[in-house]
């Protein structure tokens, strides 16, 4: 849109002197200037077809700006929903990946201890042969309600898939006393579903978040320990 008559003074320029003539005047308690003496039109330039189109015009502003502000709302859910695990309300695998290279960075800068502990349920299978995958996805909620309930705020817990889920225990050291902790909530009542009950059982691995190992080699070492403490506890 062009307006016939208007000052050769820059945009921004003519923006930054009306804002500081309403706040002066504000200040001293006079009527504020019209919403459109930005533009550095005079009383006589500022003609009703002029007005109209400049308050069309920032009627369109304002609009976009809302438009704007939603679709970054929606975006944000969207980036949210992409991180989180279908069926519980723990991080995926791929996000909590993301948080483990992370805290590995934040414990490389700051030497803060922080450790990866990898559980995983046992005999799920058995629960879906016996009762049906509803309940199998019972097992994993409980399992998820009561690794959150049981973890600060610092720590991040995210589902690695199936049955296997994955706390990253930051800035903190003793991770296997921790651990064992987590386990012992997590076991402490037996999962209830319809009209049976059965004791949950969790096996888990430590593996200590150091700067030379990369987040998936990291998870895969926690992993590795998890299988190794599973095996011995069958065979002793």
């Amino acid at each position: 849109m062009k307006i016939t008559g208007a000052r050769s003074e820059p945009f921004s320029a003519m923006r930054k002197r009306a804002l500081a003539q309403a706040g002066a005047q504000a200040r001293a308690g006079a009527a504020p200037v019209d919403s459109t003496a930005f533009l550095g039109l005079s009383e006589t330039e500022m003609t009703p077809a002029v007005m109209a189109a400049v308050q069309t015009l920032l009627s369109e502003i304002d609009d976009l700006r809302g438009e704007v502000g939603r679709l970054k709302a929606r975006l944000a859910e969207t980036e949210g929903l992409a991180d989180r695990d279908a069926l519980t309300p723990l991080l995926n695998r791929r996000a909590l990946v993301r948080e483990l290279g992370r805290v590995r960075t934040f414990a490389q800068r700051y030497g803060s201890p922080a450790s990866l502990v990898y559980f995983d349920l046992d005999d799920l299978k058995g629960v879906n042969d016996r009762f049906g995958h509803a309940a199998g996805d019972a097992a994993i909620k409980a399992v998820a309600e009561r690794l959150l309930g049981h973890v600060r705020e610092s720590d991040i817990v995210g589902r690695m898939g199936g049955d296997e889920f994955a706390v990253i225990l930051a800035q903190a050291d003793q991770a296997t006393a921790k651990a064992q902790a987590l386990a012992r909530a997590v076991e402490a009542e037996p999962l209830r579903f319809g009209d049976w009950s059965a004791p949950l059982h969790i096996s888990w691995g430590v593996r200590e978040i150091t700067p030379d190992v990369e987040p998936e080699a990291l998870v895969a070492q926690a992993d590795a320990a998890m299988f190794e403490r599973k095996r011995q506890r069958r065979s002793a």
